[in-house]
């Protein structure tokens, strides 16, 4: 890696009885473009927040190209999309452009900034007219008008369509190639997967993986079997021994395995006819969810008659788990199951 210039040691950060941060490190190089990947609640936010100035650490230290992001000399080289962001609704959209351009040194022309984005035409209308689509493109452009060094995404794309998701990625691509540091947050994991060269994953205020987008896909060694079986019912495939998840669309069925072989050779034990076998790669979902869940939740995903995506494991698919986590610096005995819990109401009711 080359030399950081996101510094984060040992942190902590409480909010009232909820653990947002706990004893988190992470180091970002210069020229990186970093994921991070998260639940609601998992503490990506909060992350941001120190890293940017905003708030201060319980304990550990934070700096940023060496120096403590609270200092105004530090913040200088630093561009910031939050998730909400308000524009003034009277002024018009260069009128924006050049307000915020005018506290930096050397601020990016305003109408290159405004073709990066696709937002050209819209130059003299008013931000109070914009769409929500076209305000959220405003407030990542804005968040590159000064050219800085560092740049901080949390949840760039939402609320964007499809083409305008595919202009903001192309934006900053095309930024990153100057050199930029960009650390970005995201619940579109293909938008991960288009753009990160390193992925972070955090659950529950910890580090669950550190590395690069094949390596968290291989760390979970999750694969689809993908096959064709008229007739077949979803709880059957979910009870073949080894399969961890089940899901349908039309007449393809997708089973979620850790050992897609075994998965294979079960299927013709039970005699169910299938036909169209593929054998596939997991997807970051597919990596992500089976890094952050233990079992299922209410907010999974489900087939279309209604059975969990993922389906509860047995305790030898937990122990692995567990060995993963432990692979990635997780202690899974850190805390009780009664804790995480806990926590993770919280997390629900006080999302960070």
């Amino acid at each position: 890696m080359s030399a950081a210039v996101i510094h984060v040691d040992g942190v902590t950060r409480r909010f009232g009885d909820v653990l947002a941060l706990d004893d988190v490190t992470l180091e970002v190089g210069a020229g990186e473009l970093v994921g991070l990947l998260g639940p609601n609640g998992a503490g990506k936010t909060t992350l941001l927040s120190l890293v940017s100035g905003l708030r201060r650490p319980d304990s550990g230290t934070v700096t940023l190209c060496g120096q403590d992001p609270r200092d105004a000399a530090a913040r200088i080289g630093l561009g910031t999309t939050p998730q909400e962001t308000g524009l003034p609704d009277s002024l018009k959209v260069r009128e924006v452009v050049d307000f915020v351009g005018g506290h930096y040194p050397d601020p990016m022309p305003r109408g290159e900034l405004l073709e990066r984005f696709g937002l050209e035409g819209l130059a003299a209308r008013q931000t109070g007219g914009l769409s929500g689509g076209q305000k959220r493109r405003l407030a990542v452009a804005l968040a590159l008008v000064g050219r800085p060094r560092v740049v901080l995404l949390d949840e760039p794309t939402t609320g964007l369509d499809v083409e305008a998701r595919h202009i903001l990625w192309q934006a900053l691509l095309d930024y990153h190639a100057d050199g930029a540091t960009i650390l970005l947050t995201s619940h579109y994991l293909e938008e991960i997967e288009a753009l990160a060269q390193r992925v972070v994953v955090i659950g529950e205020g910890r580090v669950l993986a550190d590395d690069s987008l094949a390596a968290v896909l291989d760390l979970v060694a999750v694969r689809r079997v993908v096959l064709s079986a008229p007739g077949a019912e979803a709880a059957a495939l979910a009870a073949l021994p080894g399969v961890v998840g089940v899901r349908r669309e039309a007449e393809r069925w997708t089973l979620l395995a850790a050992d897609a072989d075994r998965v294979v050779r079960e299927l013709v034990r039970a005699d169910v006819p299938f036909s169209g076998l593929e054998v596939r790669g997991a997807s970051l979902e597919e990596a992500f969810l089976a890094l952050t869940s233990a079992e299922p939740a209410a907010s999974d995903p489900v087939a279309d008659d209604g059975m969990p995506l993922f389906a509860e494991r047995s305790a030898a698919e937990r122990r692995r788990s567990e060995r993963r986590r432990a692979a990635v610096g997780r202690d899974p005995d850190r805390r009780t199951a009664d804790r995480r819990q806990g926590a993770r109401r919280a997390n629900e009711e006080n999302p960070r």
